[in-house]
């Protein structure tokens, strides 16, 4: 009995120094994918025309940036730039179907959406949307790529034939939106301060839920696994929200001049890229539980970004600007030749090197 009862202790510290190594080991882990989360390089990559939406194509290594007239191609990892879509009217989004090896840009001016191939980046065809689009996202699980049009429409198009198969209206200007993999769209509407759920394959609205104390929302993004919507708000605040029901979960503060939002799976971060000059890092303790880990100097006017999945670094995007004009929605000057791309992440890893 008494050597049952050593062992058993024996065992029983053996059991509690292995969870104290590994307890440490995942604190070490998340302490350097959080607290630690600073600039890894920057590079200039000149080229013309204002910036909206970044996109990433993870399994190719290939970053897009909206450029109004063009797309500029980026390689993910050295940060070169690779190749160009010209001849783009007014281009805000692309979204990317890998699995159909096409990507998908909205044209603002010409109310289209031009198609191409992601391996050539040569263009192949456009189809009609609402007046305006903006925002697009490639839904996988109905293969669908979803516009949203300055002008109050959803447009759905068909990955797989670039064809528009419906449209509907949303009562309201829609911004940024997001897909929970399950059937679901969700967008948020600008002028409403509302969240829509949207059935992916009828295009039908499901509900129509109030963001408050949210006010002008603008990016979104969804942690599909726990249900959970990240809305970055004009009146700096960061809203959560239970992608089933609608309920506010909770508010986080962010920075002045937010336009995009991520999350990433792999280490539970939220981000919010804020055009004052920051970027919110938040963790997701649990789905109703959030910490804000840092708020990271970065630029004026690096108010969108792109996360990548495989390292986790986040890409931002700015130029020396002017100052701000007086009327509304109109933007700064830019200085040409100043156009940069910044990378931001939490490891100390040997980066590609900085070319300023």
């Amino acid at each position: 009995m008494k050597g049952n009862f050593y062992s058993a202790r024996t065992a029983l510290i053996s059991a509690l120094a292995i969870l104290a190594v590994y307890t440490a080991t995942i604190g070490s882990l998340f302490a350097s994918t959080s607290t630690d989360f600073h600039r890894l390089a920057r590079r200039i990559l000149g080229g013309e025309g204002f910036w909206d939406y970044l996109a990433i194509d993870p399994q190719a290594r290939r970053l897009y940036i909206s450029r109004w007239s063009h797309v500029m191609v980026v390689d993910a990892d050295n940060y070169q730039v690779v190749g160009d879509i010209p001849d783009i009217h007014g281009v805000h989004g692309i979204a990317i179907a890998p699995e159909f090896g096409k990507g998908f840009i909205t044209e603002d001016e010409a109310n289209r959406i031009t198609i191409f191939d992601l391996r050539t980046l040569k263009k192949t065809a456009t189809a009609t949307t609402g007046k305006g689009p903006d925002g697009i996202i490639y839904d996988a699980s109905s293969k669908r790529v979803f516009a949203f049009s300055g002008d109050g429409k959803v447009t759905a198009i068909s990955a797989a034939t670039g064809e528009a198969v419906g449209s509907a209206e949303l009562g309201g200007r829609p911004e940024f939106a997001a897909s929970d993999g399950r059937g679901h769209i969700y967008n948020n509407l600008e002028d409403k301060s509302d969240v829509l759920q949207i059935d992916s394959r009828t295009l039908r609205i499901l509900n129509r839920w109030p963001l408050a104390p949210g006010e002008s929302p603008s990016g979104m993004a969804i942690d599909a696994v726990h249900h959970r919507i990240f809305i970055g708000c004009r009146n700096r605040t960061l809203v959560v929200m239970n992608a089933d029901n609608g309920k506010i979960v909770t508010t986080i503060p962010i920075g002045d001049g937010v336009d995009a939002n991520r999350f990433d799976p792999g280490t539970q971060m939220v981000f919010s890229s804020n055009g004052v000059g920051t970027l919110t890092v938040v963790h997701e303790d649990s789905p109703d539980s959030y910490s804000v880990i840092a708020n990271v100097p970065t630029i004026r006017g690096a108010r969108t970004m792109e996360l990548d999945p495989k390292t986790h670094r986040v890409f931002l995007v700015s130029a020396q600007l002017g100052p701000q004009p007086k009327t509304p929605h109109t933007p700064p000057s830019m200085v040409p030749g100043t156009f940069e791309l910044f990378v931001y992440g939490a490891n100390s890893e040997p980066q590609a090197p900085s070319n300023r």
